[in-house]
């Protein structure tokens, strides 16, 4: 009922404010004021926190120079004040506007000087008044004001039941409320007026000043004691809920204690009837150590490190440790393994269902099945799955534990550092606990699951250790029939584990641990494959994702092929799957707003759902001007094409390469030159042009890394292109490395560079003789419009592409 920190004390308020410390009476105060005459115009002050009742005595902490001078004025002369609360508490200057119309006359009964310079006034509300007019706003605020008696009660039986029920709930506050002081009780008990009793209660309810001025305003007192008995409703029924919080918490900690004592009493009675929980532990970790399929050396530790348990106070930090440790051993599957599944048919529909083409992959994951179906049992290979990201390494992963019938696990090896990650931490430290390859085995619960290393060409180094060279112990299928972990202390068999690590570039991968794998390469993807996955695996599994239904969304073929070929430009599907998502929630929202049943969509739609094309194959159709080239190269991401561009201006023979090249590159620009030196009658090119003239060769984007054998050919078609004025061929692109003797050496990534040749709208490539048996790998309906050109000598590169005049 009332303010938390009302007390009957006064308390100072800052300098800037006028408001009530709280609201307080003197027990002299219980009859009605009579009504005095009014003079023609009073002092006004402005309080901003609380509302002055009628025949309330309260003190005010008075700040502002305006407010100490009227208060000064009318202390005197007759000590009567009107006072108005103000509808904006935060005005430091209120003007008429900013006050409420109903206010109180009150009389200063005293007036105190603050150490502060502030003063504190005792007012006593004596009548309600009306705000008439604002005579004087400077240097005080003086207004004429109107006398507004309060209306005498129509229905007195009702009135007074209403103010016995207001009674009722203001002692029940005063009970359940612990910082309303007992005294409140007995001054209420001694109030006898009806209208003092309803202001009393009005002004010590803890409300806002706006309910405060709303239950001053009200003219009939029937009304004004309705409205008082419900807000004093509301404030019992928080004060109650307020109390049986407080009990709960109390009876809670309470609880806690009696729990505490209790527990003691156990653990003495335990002792003296020599039982501990300590010791039930360690006849359940017995229990199950009975039925372990474990190795003798195993069992062997175990009894010991069990004993030494026993041995140890249950109160020693250490016995935690030791508890933990046996756990662990427990949980391991050491000789626990999954019935493989020899069923090669079925392997090869699972592997066939997930994943389309592959077809290397499969091969090789089929024939390892035959082996083991044979044999029966054999040392697991490591196979390093390698490719660029979005080709399906890791799903394929868990397709292959499918196929198996064998537990999935999988671990990132992506950003790690330190080598416990691998090996695990020594019991002997704070917080030691298995390595990865442990926790993982404990938590597949067999010894022979499908373990995948995720980006094992992002392991990284630090002072912590190399994890890669833990790694060694781990994927050696001559060594990890016994890997040794810190925290276990024993040999572990990995020899039946299946693990298929999965990178995107050899060059980070240390060679040791290289040699240890065997690296199946995983190529891109071409439109006609990205075309099939699309349609048997991501279109479902978007629409699945975006709640619809396979007849409400169709998605042509010609739509997918523009997407494909426009939207995206990778070697994987991650983007291609973005972009049927967007299409996804396209046709969702037309769904959802009601605007048709089904969607069909166009390929005329997509600029509206996807946004301008982002790749234009056309863009390389026309090079029409000489020296501009077109090269292949493998990124980790996948083939791409590389433009080679060469200006020649007068000068005195200065050679300038740009564009961000490696060592490697700018070595093959220098022997494509000097090729071109030593060559030059042969294209009809004056041995004197090469001293009078500097030559640019510039590789655009000249932010992104550019190194590798493979623009070779491409530098020295550029360079004969710029020097006999003749344009390379248009949709031509090349790549191979060059010798001074004019031979064209082979280069790796050719699936990748002939992929990205066809994406790019590419006609004709050129390569190596010698790389013939790499295309050959490739499906043939892949390279569908590529003419190959084979090379061995470079002048036969220069006699293809370049134009003839």
């Amino acid at each position: 009922m009332f303010d938390e920190d009302q007390k009957h004390k006064f308390s100072q308020r800052a300098l800037d404010e006028e408001t009530d410390i709280f609201p307080f009476m003197s027990l002299d105060g219980g009859d009605d004021e009579p009504e005095t005459d009014l003079p023609e115009q009073l002092p006004v002050l402005a309080l901003k926190n609380t509302v002055l009742f009628p025949n309330i005595i309260i003190p005010i902490t008075i700040g502002r120079d305006k407010s100490i001078r009227a208060v000064n004025q009318a202390f005197d002369s007759d000590k009567l004040i009107a006072v108005f609360s103000q509808r904006d508490t935060k005005m430091e200057d209120p003007s008429p506007k900013d006050l409420f119309a109903i206010g109180t006359v009150a009389r200063i009964l005293k007036l105190l000087k603050m150490p502060d310079g502030s003063l504190t006034a005792i007012l006593r509300g004596q009548q309600r008044v009306m705000l008439k007019e604002m005579t004087q706003e400077e240097p005080t605020l003086k207004a004429a004001v109107q006398s507004v008696p309060q209306a005498k009660p129509e229905d007195d039986i009702t009135f007074q039941a209403t103010i016995d029920s207001i009674s009722d709930l203001a002692q029940r506050a005063v009970e359940i409320s612990p910082q309303i002081p007992s005294e409140a009780a007995v001054m209420l008990n001694n109030i006898e007026s009806p209208t003092y009793l309803l202001n009393f209660i009005a002004s010590n309810l803890n409300l806002k000043v706006e309910d405060k001025q709303e239950l001053l305003e009200v003219n009939q007192l029937n009304d004004k004691a309705t409205l008082v008995l419900e807000k004093l409703q509301k404030e019992l029924q928080i004060l109650e809920l307020r109390d049986q919080i407080e009990n709960k918490t109390r009876g809670d900690i309470e609880k806690q204690q009696r729990d505490y004592y209790l527990n003691q009493q156990l653990k003495t009675i335990q002792d003296e009837l020599g039982q501990s929980p300590q010791e039930e532990e360690i006849r359940k970790i017995e229990a199950r150590a009975k039925d372990k399929n474990w190795p003798d050396e195993v069992g062997d530790v175990f009894k010991r490190e069990l004993a030494r348990l026993r041995r140890m106070n249950p109160q020693v930090a250490e016995f935690s440790v030791q508890l933990s440790y046996l756990e662990i051993l427990l949980d391991l599957p050491w000789n626990d393994t999954t019935p493989d599944n020899f069923d090669l048919q079925n392997a090869e529909e699972v592997l066939e269902a997930d994943h389309y083409g592959l077809d290397k992959v499969k091969d090789r994951i089929l024939s390892h099945l035959a082996v083991l179906k044979l044999k029966g049992d054999m040392r697991a290979p490591i196979l390093l799955l390698l490719g660029p990201p979005g080709v399906g390494k890791t799903s394929l992963g868990r397709s292959v534990a499918k196929a198996l019938g064998r537990e999935y696990v999988r671990i990132s090896l992506g950003g790690l550092h330190d080598e416990s990650e691998i090996r695990g931490h020594r019991k002997t430290y704070i917080g030691a606990m298995p390595g990865r390859i442990v926790q993982s085995l404990k938590k597949a619960k067999t010894s022979n699951p499908v373990f995948i290393l995720d980006e094992i060409d992002k392991v990284g180094q630090s002072h912590r250790g190399d994890p890669s060279s833990a790694l060694l112990e781990v994927l050696d299928p001559e060594q990890n029939t016994n890997f040794h972990d810190n925290y276990i202390d024993l040999d572990i068999d990995l020899s039946r584990v299946l693990f298929i690590a999965t990178a995107n570039s050899l060059s980070s991968i240390q060679p040791a641990l290289r040699d240890r794998m065997e690296i199946i390469r995983i190529s891109g993807y071409s439109v006609e494959e990205k075309l099939e996955i699309a349609k048997r695996h991501l279109i479902s599994k978007q629409r699945k994702e975006h709640g619809l239904k396979a007849n409400q969304v169709k998605i042509p073929v010609k739509v997918l092929r523009s997407v494909v070929e426009q939207y995206t430009r990778e070697s994987g599907v991650r983007s291609l799957e973005r972009q049927i998502a967007s299409l996804m929630r396209h046709a969702a929202k037309e769904i959802a707003y009601g605007r048709t049943d089904k969607v069909n969509l166009q390929t005329e739609n997509l600029a509206d759902i996807l946004g301008p094309s982002v790749f234009d194959s056309n863009g390389y159709e026309a090079i029409e001007r000489p020296g501009v080239g077109v090269g292949l190269a493998w990124t980790p991401v996948g083939g791409d094409i590389l433009f080679v561009e060469c200006s020649l201006s007068a000068g005195k023979g200065k050679v300038m390469q740009t564009g961000n090249l490696g060592a490697v590159m700018k070595e093959s620009a220098t022997t494509a030159l000097s090729y071109l030196k030593a060559h030059c009658e042969d294209f009809n090119i004056k041995p004197e042009v090469f001293q009078t003239t500097d030559i640019h060769l510039h590789v655009p984007e000249g932010a992104t890394p550019k190194d590798g054998p493979s623009a070779g050919i491409t530098m020295l078609s550029v360079l004969a292109s710029a020097f006999t004025g003749r344009p390379i061929r248009s949709k031509l692109a090349m790549t191979g490395e060059i010798t001074l003797r004019g031979k064209v050496l082979p280069v790796g990534g050719i699936k990748a560079k002939l992929l990205a040749a066809k994406r790019a709208g590419m006609k004709d490539i050129i390569l190596c003789q010698a790389n013939q048996k790499h295309v050959a790998e490739i499906e043939p309906n892949y390279l569908k419009g590529l003419k190959i050109h084979y090379v061995e000598r470079m002048s036969e590169v220069l006699k293809i592409a370049l134009a003839k005049r």
